[in-house]
């Protein structure tokens, strides 16, 4: 198990830096390029295989203890440790980043990136899944600011040399955004870390604050969670955000969307919860309050996209809308309950699988019609996906739906246990704010519903008669099946069988509140 985890953090590593030697000459197959996507392929399908060998030998029995784990000494000075684990809230996440990457690395091997060379494409790739799963697999605060860091220059160049208009612009607000946030968040770690003497995340969970000052606190979790805020993202700190996604290729999206804004929220429940109790109690309030201004904001701004004549980008939408969903992960954990906490890591996972969905199939329709532009896809009728891809169509109709919370799919889970956190927050917490909270948020709901019922009117929705000479598009290719495929199947297994999650995280959430007591 200890082998298995350390493979998955450095194999996608080590596959960067091959993926720039030359390939051998009798795995070059029809060329250079196909020979390194399959490389990027390879390397991935290895470690989501690993993952899952990981998963399976996962004490399920146990899920709040740490397993698999590495502990070496590495700058004695610092007390800073190479420390590797998992438990029950960072092993879905490790599942899902493999799981995206590959798909990424699967759906780029079928349809080429347009843009340079492929080499640089995959080597970007493989470390930015490298830094992800790191991020979720390290339990020492300076490896985490390490590992949170080293995402950032492969996005950054992800958007802008295989981006499209505006690329260069939108990875510029990308990285200075974040590394903006991140160097206020290296001081709050800096600080934890000084002042409690150790930098270990499994010591700092089990004293549960009683090393800290309530004012050490307070700072820490200021410092922090405005790094953490900026990568959730965390309205008024979102605006790199809908640029970026506008901006990025499929691929890029796909990632962005599904894992990296995961990193911000995993922060928060993983270091603030455990290691700043009485500082996260401090600015609870404010962070549920930042949390739901961003569902309705995201709505608001997903409505005016969606509106006829508004010039709206579809990917543009699906970012905002991701704004919506990661306030409700907020919220849950500004709830700082076990229930709105265990519906914060759901949604986190929800998102992942329905968003990442999302992207990839407005990157078809994009690829389809060669537009993202709602005005220009619906025409004067709609663009009629349903008769002129129905399969394409109907995957669109089935990511909205699951975007909008349905019961039966993942998204309704997350979202109802954010509310039920909400509805009973901590005590201390002020029971009336929060209930006026909840109320915004379940309105949020609403306003999701309604963009997300406008989309699919709009794009699959229409009069095929009017244009009978281009009806007919290519329709759900075998690769994007595929691609898609898994991810459909595990939005459905999510939201009929809840379990399969909560079983995990609920154990350690319970234990992590605790103060490392089960």
């Amino acid at each position: 198990m200890q082998f298995l985890l350390a493979f998955v953090v450095l194999a996608p590593l080590v596959g960067a830096v091959a993926a720039l030697l030359p390939a051998p000459p009798g795995l070059k197959g029809t060329g250079p390029d196909q020979a390194v996507l399959r490389h990027g392929v390879t390397v991935t399908g290895a470690v989501l295989a690993a993952t899952l060998l990981l998963a399976a030998g996962f004490d399920h029995d146990h899920p709040s203890k740490m397993q698999a784990t590495t502990d070496i000494s590495w700058i004695p000075a610092l007390h800073v440790r190479i420390h590797l684990g998992i438990d029950g809230i960072s092993l879905p996440l490790l599942v899902l980043t493999a799981l995206l990457t590959f798909l990424c690395a699967l759906y780029s091997y079928f349809k080429k990136p347009e843009g340079p060379s492929p080499k640089a494409f995959v080597a970007l790739v493989l470390a930015l899944e490298s830094g992800t799963l790191a991020t979720f697999a390290v339990l020492d605060l300076v490896l985490f600011f390490l590992a949170f860091e080293m995402v950032l220059i492969p996005m950054y160049f992800l958007i802008a040399r295989w981006g499209g208009a505006g690329r260069q612009a939108a990875a510029w607000k990308f990285i200075l955004y974040t590394l903006l946030g991140s160097v206020i968040m290296l001081l709050g770690l800096l600080l934890i870390g000084l002042k409690s003497g150790t930098f270990d995340m499994v010591a700092l969970a089990t004293d549960n604050g009683r090393g800290l000052t309530t004012s050490v606190q307070v700072i820490a979790v200021l410092a922090i969670g405005i790094g953490l805020a900026v990568k959730t993202p965390m309205w008024p700190l979102h605006s790199w955000l809908p640029d970026a996604h506008t901006a990025a290729p499929t691929v890029g999206s796909v990632l962005l969307a599904g894992v990296l804004l995961k990193m911000g929220t995993y922060g928060f429940v993983r270091i603030l919860l455990p290691a700043a109790p009485d500082g996260m109690h401090t600015f609870a309030p404010y962070l549920a309050a930042f949390a739901v201004v961003g569902i309705v904001y995201g709505s608001l701004a997903c409505l005016a996209l969606g509106r006829p004549g508004s010039k709206g980008d579809l990917k543009r939408l699906i970012a905002y809308s991701s704004v919506g969903h990661m306030g409700f992960v907020l919220l849950g954990i500004a709830s700082m309950t076990p229930t709105g906490v265990n519906g914060a890591l759901f949604a986190n996972i929800a998102h992942g699988l329905i968003t990442g969905l999302l992207f990839f199939l407005v990157g078809a329709v994009k690829d389809r019609y060669g537009t993202a532009d709602l005005d220009t896809l619906s025409g004067a009728t709609g663009a009629a996906l349903y008769g002129r891809a129905p399969r394409l169509g109907g995957l669109l109709a089935f990511a909205a739906i699951a975007s909008l919370g349905l019961p039966g799919l993942a998204g309704f889970w997350g979202e109802m246990l954010a509310l039920f956190g909400s509805f009973a927050p901590a005590e201390g917490l002020s029971r009336p704010a929060f209930l006026t909270f909840m109320a915004i948020a379940a309105f949020g709901t609403l306003l999701t519903a309604a963009y997300m019922l406008i989309v699919v009117r709009r794009v699959c929705m229409g009069d095929t008669d009017a244009k009978r000479e281009e009806t007919r598009l290519a329709d759900v290719q075998a690769y994007e099946f595929a691609t898609w495929t898994p991810l459909v199947a595990l939005t459905v297994l999510a939201g009929l069988w809840p379990a399969v999650l909560l079983g995990l995280t609920d154990p350690a959430v319970q234990k992590l509140l605790a103060g490392g007591k089960s």
